[in-house]
């Protein structure tokens, strides 16, 4: 690339850098020694998963409907999808030599072909035939690396079966994939799976199909802060009423995004590294300081997990391999990798913080879909630009507010808070409401001592991917925060106010949200015979955050605003008054406030668990009194 155009896209991104060009596109070409302690937090890891998957996987050559398979120690069913296990095994029987990890792989491999491969090269993501099968292109990806790789650690007739095997999965792709047939995250991952496929069997036709989808997709980036968009029904047609696009957060950066990262630096293709770069730095805004992808908002996100997104495949290799664009690329790739080594036990992912703490079981698919990336980052080591966490991410550094005019979305920080406000309205289902943070809602509060303090949940948790999905283990308790009131058995809420606006003030050191709602039930119908309009502002300073809710209707039915507080089940819990709470955390103390009395919603046990984003709270609720028409609720961090 010339050094103009490369000025030109740091322009375009706002990196404000002034990089050298070698190996702008190669990355490093000498092994990057400054990078070890990434490296050997990756190669612990992976050898961890590795050998926790081999712990769950059914041997039982009598009964083929399971030998092989990798058992879930959360969910009943096998998931058709732990075939991709064969990449990380046969990595780590490359470089171990430890002959465990290669009858791993050939027994996730023999369990595949007896249940879920199909005559026309597909893979289904269970058992039954009719089943998905759009999911064959992960599959193929996994095992075109695998061969590509270390496929000379196999004997001669396993590795020329397999490689027959992965060109019907390519052709398979080559014939179904179109660039808008289904959500964008399968045919832009075809864009990177059809080439490397293309290049392990030898069929120029898969490339060129594949070239193709890449110029495709160039046009599946919004125009203001080109996020990649098309998570929905039909990704390149529908539009909300507010004329925002469908976007997901964790499919973009742990799935999607991988695949263009890839194909692009591989194909020197600088208009598509322009866009990417752009994307990047949109998509890393809304990373928390410790690694965490906030995806409070985000159209899929009924699978948001904390750290990403649950069946995805991580965020490592998009972001690592473009550290030498943006050095937070650098910082992302490895505080996510520390978050997931935080929630890992016993050698598999626990989809969420509070897992551990709750004693929830994990799903093993998080485990066999995110050691891929890590397999991946290990097998491009020796051309990697550094990467390490020396450089702050933007939401470290944050001070104000930034508007995201194509999510109608907010981040603020101010001191120590950072928090997300949503008036998104695009959505996944236009039948069914997985309902996402929205409405004006506060999709998280973060604070840089104490860590997460809210997390928004699913409205109602649904299991919209019942293969892919925990059960709730408990009653289903809302985490956003919210106004809410009841009439008969309706639930009328702003979570559901689609319409509802937002707009920002930032004088005198306090960040004001002002937030327009009303308040609606599932069938998005307004409540009637009491309050229904509300403004919420959502204040921040350095010393506090504070959310007023306000009303000019009277109210005649029991109205509360509904505060989840984010609390693992054995920190301590104080009812200073009735209006005062405290939780002390072991970085600091959190105190909650409020003009009327703090109760605790009915729960089973201490705590409430939540499967997005895997965390415990204690679900606070503050009731407006008679005859007033303002609620006032501070928290502070000491």
């Amino acid at each position: 690339m010339k050094r103009r155009n490369f000025l030109q896209l740091s322009a375009i991104v706002g990196v404000g850098l002034s990089l050298p060009m070698s190996g702008f596109l190669n990355a490093c070409s000498t092994h990057p020694e400054h990078s070890l302690e990434f490296k050997n937090l990756i190669s612990g890891l992976l050898k961890d998963w590795s050998d926790g998957m081999l712990k769950v996987q059914i041997n039982n050559p009598s009964n083929l409907e399971v030998h092989g398979a990798l058992g879930c120690p959360s969910c009943s069913h096998i998931h058709g999808r732990c075939m991709d296990a064969v990449y990380p095994f046969l990595y780590m029987a490359d470089k171990t030599g430890d002959q465990k990890y290669i009858e791993g792989a050939k027994l996730v491999m023999l369990w595949a072909e007896n249940n879920v491969s199909q005559e026309n090269g597909a893979w289904t993501v269970i058992k039954n035939p009719k089943s998905w099968k759009g999911i064959t292109v992960f599959g193929a990806i996994a095992l075109a690396e695998a061969l590509h790789y270390h496929g000379h650690v196999l004997d001669e007739e396993t590795r020329i079966a397999w490689t027959k095997r992965l060109e019907k999965a390519g052709q398979y792709i080559y014939n179904t994939f179109t660039i808008d047939f289904t959500n964008i995250n399968y045919p832009g991952t075809a864009v990177y799976g059809l080439d490397l496929i293309g290049g392990v069997v030898k069929r120029e036709d898969f490339k060129a199909k594949s070239k193709e989808l890449a110029e495709q997709v160039k046009t599946y980036f919004t125009s203001n802060e080109a996020l990649l968009f098309g998570e929905c029904k039909k990704s390149s047609s529908k539009l909300s009423k507010k004329g925002l696009h469908g976007v997901d957060l964790g499919y973009n950066v742990e799935e999607t995004l991988n695949s263009l990262v890839m194909y692009a630096l591989k194909h020197k293709d600088e208009e598509l590294l322009q866009i990417l770069t752009k994307s990047l730095n949109s998509h890393l805004e809304f990373m928390l300081p410790d690694g965490a992808w906030d995806n409070s908002w985000g159209n899929r996100m009924y699978k948001w997990s904390y750290w990403g997104s649950r069946t995805c495949d991580g965020s490592q290799p998009a972001f690592g391999m473009m550290s030498h664009i943006n050095p937070a690329f650098g910082t992302a790739a490895v505080k996510n990798t520390e978050l997931l080594q935080r929630c890992t036990a016993d050698g598999l992912i626990h989809g969420g913080p509070g897992f551990i703490e709750a004693g929830i079981p994990p799903c093993v698919h998080h485990t066999f879909t995110h050691a891929k990336p890590l397999a991946a980052l290990l097998d491009h080591w020796d051309h990697l630009p550094e990467i390490n966490s020396n450089t702050n991410l933007p939401r470290t550094i944050a001070d104000g507010v930034k508007h995201f005019k194509d999510l109608d979305v907010y981040l603020f920080a101010r001191g120590d808070w950072r928090g997300t406000v949503s008036a998104y309205d695009a959505e996944y289902h236009y039948k069914y409401d997985y309902r996402q943070a929205s409405g004006g809602a506060l999709g998280v509060l973060y604070h840089n001592k104490v860590g997460l303090l809210c997390a928004a949940s699913m409205a109602e948790y649904h299991m919209v991917e019942k293969n892919n999905q925990q059960e709730q283990p408990n009653k289903d308790i809302c985490l956003t925060p919210r106004i809410e009131t009841f009439k008969g058995d309706k639930w009328y809420t702003n979570l559901y106010d689609l319409p509802a606006t937002v707009k920002s003030i930032d004088e005198n050191g306090m960040i004001e949200l002002l937030a327009n709602v009303k308040l609606k039930d599932v069938d998005r119908e307004v409540v009637e015979q009491t309050a229904s309009d509300f403004k919420i502002n959502y204040k921040s300073t350095v010393d506090k955050m504070e959310v007023v809710v306000k009303t000019d209707q009277n109210i005649t039915e029991s109205t509360a605003f509904v505060i989840p507080i984010i609390s693992p089940n054995n920190e301590v819990v104080t009812q200073v008054s009735d209006t005062e709470i405290t939780i002390q955390k072991p970085e600091g103390l959190v105190t909650l406030k409020a003009n009327s009395a703090i109760k605790t919603k009915e729960i089973e046990g201490k705590r409430t668990f939540n499967m997005v984003p895997g965390v415990e709270a204690i679900p606070f609720e503050i009731f407006f009194k008679p005859n007033t028409k303002e609620l006032v609720i501070s928290i502070n961090v000491n």
